[in-house]
């Protein structure tokens, strides 16, 4: 089984969200990159039990700049077999998609997984993108898969129950929660990523199809107030007069 995990950073949840350039730029000055959770937890770990159980190789890749090297070295220790990183600064999807596909379109990798959406831009854009490059089945917010041969039974979650759906490799799917649970990596495997392959390529020409107008935090939270048990008419008319519907 040859699997393709799609890998992307993204800021420590702990980050303290700046701009600079006029509200254009994220400002990344003294920000804590990880991968991205959903990218981890739920597509590579997945990848990695499957193959564990029936044999075949994982390998992850991520477009971006060097920078993104130490990030990309978490998931050699945590037990994928090789990377490739996309020498881009990844800026909107469709690049993002455009420079995978590039990639794997003649690796005939088995399976390709991604995390469902971003923790700093949550677009769920790029796994769908990717498999219309591809020209392969999507399967988006899988919160299961098992493999036997060639034949893939997936579950995702559906408005009042569980939708399960059998294909044949290849194709392309989207991971969220239910898939795997988090691995922390081991000193073995902290040691032994020092040595996997990681392969530079440089990406292909393509343009952004979008731009960044502005960015705008949003609005702080106001204090939370406290009202008697005792006294409901009080919070009955607060609720009527202050309380903001979202």
């Amino acid at each position: 089984m040859k699997i393709l995990v799609c890998l992307s950073k993204a800021p420590d949840t702990t980050t303290k969200i700046a701009f600079t350039d006029n509200n254009t730029k994220f400002n990344e000055t003294g920000v804590q990159f990880i991968i991205n959770p959903y990218d981890e937890w739920f597509a590579l770990v997945r990848a990695l039990e499957i193959t564990e159980a029936v044999g075949g190789t994982v390998t992850t890749v991520t477009v971006g700049e060097a920078s993104d090297d130490p990030t990309i070295r978490k998931a050699l220790a945590i037990g994928a077999h090789n990377a490739v990183r996309i020498n881009a600064k990844a800026t909107d999807a469709f690049f993002v998609a455009k420079q995978i596909a590039e990639y794997a379109k003649n690796e005939d990798y088995d399976i390709i997984l991604s995390g469902k959406e971003t923790i700093d831009y949550n677009g769920a854009q790029v796994g769908s993108m990717l498999a219309g490059l591809l020209d392969l089945p999507f399967i988006s917010l899988a919160t299961k898969l098992d493999v036997k041969e060639n034949i893939a039974t997936l579950e995702r979650d559906v408005a009042g129950g569980t939708e399960i759906i059998e294909l044949n490799t290849p194709f392309v799917l989207s991971a969220t929660k239910g898939m795997s649970e988090q691995r922390i990596p081991n000193m073995r495997g902290i040691m032994a990523a020092r040595t996997k392959p990681l392969t530079v390529i440089e990406a292909v020409e393509q343009e952004n199809l979008t731009s960044v107008v502005s960015y705008s935090l949003p609005d702080s939270k106001s204090e939370c107030k406290y009202i008697d048990p005792e006294n409901m008419d009080e919070l009955v008319n607060l609720l009527h007069t202050q309380a903001k519907v979202i």
